[in-house]
């Protein structure tokens, strides 16, 4: 079979493998980008849709500053998708609120920003802490247990679908090739350089290979050398009918669409790699989007859907790059929709450079390896 011939392989098309892939189609690479098929694990599937800075980064306060400089790049991200392809993410910036339903909710969300905002040192982390007063001046329809919450100026939502199916367009419409099917089955370095991706679809060769195919990266991860030591976490959603416009402050555990819906989540569990939606899971998340909003009581939820993120121990990204192999990457975050405005500008420009800046070495897998460490 005949063997195609790329600057860059990207193996995963969800929502981090296509924003490299986009961000490196942009640069002038030759890209293909490598799909399985429906059947495998799609955390993308199951995004909220958050761009959420608002709490990330305790214990590594470089991913509070990654993730604060993914929400300012993606205003270009927006714009970027809209000129290549003419579909928007819809993606709104109106700062986002944690709703505290007791006074110890409210001072747990005191103590971890301004531990972030130590943490930050010189650059500025902008918060407020809010009485309920001042949660209802920005949520009218908060309920009488709403005890308070916290604010940041950096949060916002995107639509997670049309994001997905903008990247995808667009990358196309720069010349990449989207190669759907495309299971990995072998991964070779080539004689004089370069890797060879296996799969399905035949044999494709790359200069350089991205693996980011979410659980199924520590797999794929081993045959270049490197442990990426992620599991599934189940996450589940709930999503009503369409409402007319009410929420103007994205939560953590209830945002409004730009179609209307209103989605419930926030819900995080160990059950391996079950996927399927859980009734007692969807009841905890119902009581306590009612207990913030009553006036969801209203509407009738349409769908619910569970989904597994892709975890690392403690929680942070995995950016990292093969001694073994050279030109292999592997990218991995459970954070697809915030990070992916890096991913597309930054991520990849490190594929092109082939190295991976010095301050982001803290996002090495071999952090894990504690013999090492110790």
């Amino acid at each position: 079979m005949c063997r195609r011939e790329y600057d860059v392989v990207v193996i995963g098309a969800g929502l981090v493998g296509a924003a490299v892939a986009y961000g490196l189609a942009r640069a002038g690479q030759r890209v293909a980008l490598l799909d399985e098929d429906d059947a495998t694990y799609r955390a993308s599937r199951g995004n909220f849709g958050l761009v959420w800075v608002q709490g990330k980064g305790v214990g590594r306060p470089e991913y509070a500053l990654w993730s604060r400089a993914s929400s300012e790049r993606w205003f270009a991200l927006a714009d970027a998708l809209s000129e290549d392809c003419g579909l928007s993410p819809s993606y709104l910036r109106p700062g986002g609120v944690s709703v505290a339903l007791s006074e110890d909710e409210l001072g747990d969300l005191d103590a971890k920003l301004a531990g972030l905002r130590h943490a930050a040192g010189t650059a500025a982390y902008d918060y407020e802490i809010l009485d309920s007063a001042r949660v209802r001046e920005l949520l009218p329809a908060c309920g009488p247990e709403v005890a308070g919450g916290a604010y940041t100026p950096y949060d916002g939502h995107a639509n997670p679908l049309k994001l997905m199916c903008g990247l995808h367009a667009s990358l196309v419409a720069r010349g990449a090739d989207y190669v759907t099917g495309a299971r990995v089955e072998d991964i070779r370095p080539l004689p004089g350089g370069g890797l060879e991706v296996h799969s399905r679809r035949g044999r494709i060769a790359g200069g350089k290979l991205v693996i980011a195919a979410g659980h199924g990266s520590k797999a794929l991860a081993a045959q270049v050398g490197l442990d990426v030591p992620v599991y599934p976490e189940h996450g589940q959603i709930l999503v009503t009918e369409r409402t007319g416009s009410w929420l103007g402050f994205p939560t953590l555990g209830v945002r409004q669409t730009d179609e209307g819906s209103l989605l419930l989540g926030g819900s995080q569990a160990e059950r391996g790699f079950d996927a399927s939606a859980h009734a007692r899971t969807s009841r905890d998340i119902a009581l306590r989007a009612l207990r913030t909003f009553p006036c969801l009581g209203s509407l009738r939820i349409v769908r619910t859907w569970g989904a597994l993120r892709v975890m690392t121990p403690d929680g942070f990204p995995i950016y990292d790059r093969s001694r073994t192999h050279p030109g292999a990457f592997v990218f991995t975050c459970h954070s697809g929709v915030t990070l992916a405005a890096n991913h597309a500008f930054e991520a990849s420009r490190w594929v092109v450079d082939d190295r991976i800046p010095e301050e982001m070495a803290c996002f090495a897998a071999d952090r894990f390896d504690v013999p090492q460490a110790a």
